[in-house]
């Protein structure tokens, strides 16, 4: 007989679920990968089809951030566990 963790955790991955819980999970992980300072200048609102939307406080952040994307990309998912994160969009 399974216990109810194993039959949740199977329940989960055979419908696709954990993929789109991993990938939300990013939104939640956003401040504790860039850090205090630039998540007062950010907000992570939401990811769909694996792209992270960060809308930010001025143009400036913006740039300063599409310059590290690959990085902050790297460390989300390493935070996940898999390759959720694919692009982040900086608005």
């Amino acid at each position: 007989m399974q216990t109810l963790k194993k039959a949740i955790k199977k329940a989960v991955k055979e419908t696709g679920i954990d993929k789109a819980l991993k990938q939300e999970s990013a939104v939640f992980l956003w401040e504790e990968v860039v850090g205090k300072t630039v998540s007062t200048a950010t907000e992570a609102k939401k990811v769909e089809n694996g792209v992270l939307l960060i809308k930010t406080q001025s143009p400036t952040w913006r740039q300063e951030l599409y310059m590290q994307k690959e990085e902050i990309i790297k460390k989300i998912n390493r935070k996940i566990g898999s390759r959720a994160i694919k692009e982040i969009r900086f608005i």
